[in-house]
């Protein structure tokens, strides 16, 4: 047997290149295990030494030799899974509201992702996030794909992507949920970067299929770059779900640092949200067909991190129309219906938030102002004035704790409470 895995190792056809390692593994360590069976089991009395001569040392060199080349061989093998990296993290939820005829109290499974991101040729990074909490109808909370994109990275001034990631529009959009340190994204970023978009997409998590192309720019004296752009188009529909009118978003920004830690930038968003279904006109007559939404958006941002403090400031305003209903479920009859809302065409936002530690790397004082006026004028504005706490237990786990003093015009009591507790982990 042992002379059959030599002839084996010794054919032109196991040395050619194409010949897979695990084969070549699978002969080795099998060659490995008759030497060692030969050298130990007597047969008519007398010890086999079939491959080597000299004395038993000389044999043990000879098998650690062969075992470093086998391990080699293994390396070679797996170096690929090298630069793959499995990560997720989960956020339990705990929140209490007064608002009046709507008041609660319930814990939540917020959010739970699991996802595996590498490299591939040293110039290609890829990766895949699957959302898994949830249910299996409502298309804002159901189990998902959220990202799925390769980004071609030979150059630092010009990387391009391709797939389903987060559109470039503000700063806080492609923060992470629990880095972004609140209880949640600010209303305008979540009105306007595609969580809870006011067009009426389904919730997409600031996310759209497409290719972009981004770089960085202008380095100092001390190597760090001042300026960094990027700009992407994309179907306008969200996540997962294929284009309607053919119509593609263009969407991005361009910021500069003039020092460490400190960004200015501006973003720009131009497109449509369409549906394929029925409305009614302005003379009252039915529609059928593919209806868009044009879509004009602007923000500008502003932030600071420095010392552990960070400092951070977004208005946005967007020009377009929106549907009556947001699309929840693609089986709801609201999926097709495409009946303009009343919010009309104009609407805004703006938020400043603050972080400070008070004890460094692990507890943080923070409060945010967030103001959102879906509409022309300030008739339905929602004003939040949130201050809590952050406890990190270490790199993996925080509790954040928040208290808000809401301010809503459209309710007919618009003061009421509420407050988030969130336990988040992540690995």
């Amino acid at each position: 047997m042992q002379d059959f895995c030599y002839c084996v190792m010794q054919h032109r056809l196991y040395k050619r290149v194409y010949t897979p390692y695990f084969v070549r593994l699978l002969v080795k360590v099998l060659r490995i295990v008759l030497i060692f069976y030969k050298m130990s089991v007597p047969l008519q009395g007398e010890t086999i030494n079939l491959i080597f001569e000299g004395d038993y040392m000389k044999k043990i060199f000879m098998l650690a030799a062969i075992a470093f080349v086998t391990s080699n061989v293994s390396a070679q093998t797996t170096k690929w899974i090298d630069n793959v990296k499995l990560s997720g993290y989960g956020i339990a939820q705990y929140q209490l509201t007064t608002q009046d005829n709507a008041k609660s109290n319930s814990f939540n499974l917020r959010l739970g992702r699991v996802s595996i991101d590498g490299r591939l040729f040293n110039d290609w990074a890829w990766k895949v996030q699957i959302q898994f909490n949830g249910n299996t109808s409502t298309l804002g909370s159901s189990p998902r794909v959220v990202d799925l994109f390769t980004e071609w990275q030979k150059y630092t001034f010009f990387r391009v992507k391709i797939g389903q990631f987060k559109n470039p529009f503000t700063f806080e959009n492609p923060i992470h949920p629990i880095t972004q340190g609140f209880m949640g994204y600010s209303q305008v970023v979540s009105k306007f970067a595609g969580f809870s978009d006011r067009a009426g997409t389904h919730s997409s998590n600031g996310r759209d299929i497409g290719v972009q192309i981004q770089g960085d720019l202008l380095k100092n004296a001390a190597g760090r770059n001042l300026l960094h752009y990027q700009v992407g188009v994309f179907n306008g529909q969200g996540i997962n779900v294929k284009d309607v009118d053919e119509q593609k978003n263009i969407i991005g920004g361009v910021w500069v640092m003039p020092v460490k830690g400190m960004r200015i930038g501006w973003f720009g968003w131009t497109g449509s949200y369409a549906r394929k279904g029925t409305w009614t006109d302005a003379y009252g007559v039915p529609q059928s067909g593919v209806r868009k939404l044009q879509q004009r958006r602007y923000a500008i941002s502003a932030e600071y991190v420095v010392d552990d403090w960070t400092f951070r400031s977004e208005y946005a305003h967007s020009t377009g129309e929106a549907f009556a209903k947001s699309l929840v479920s693609t089986n709801d009859a609201a999926a097709k219906d495409c009946n303009i809302g009343s919010n009309g065409n104009k609407a805004q936002g703006v938020y400043a938030l603050v972080i400070a530690p008070i004890i460094k790397q692990k507890l943080y004082g923070k409060a945010r102002y967030d103001m959102y006026q879906p509409s022309k004028g300030a008739e339905k504005q929602r004003t939040l004035y949130e201050v809590g706490l952050n406890y990190d237990f270490n790199k993996s786990v925080r509790l954040s704790t928040e208290y808000a003093y809401v301010h809503d015009r459209s309710l007919a009591k618009p003061n009421y409470s509420l407050v988030d507790v969130q336990l988040s982990f992540k690995f």
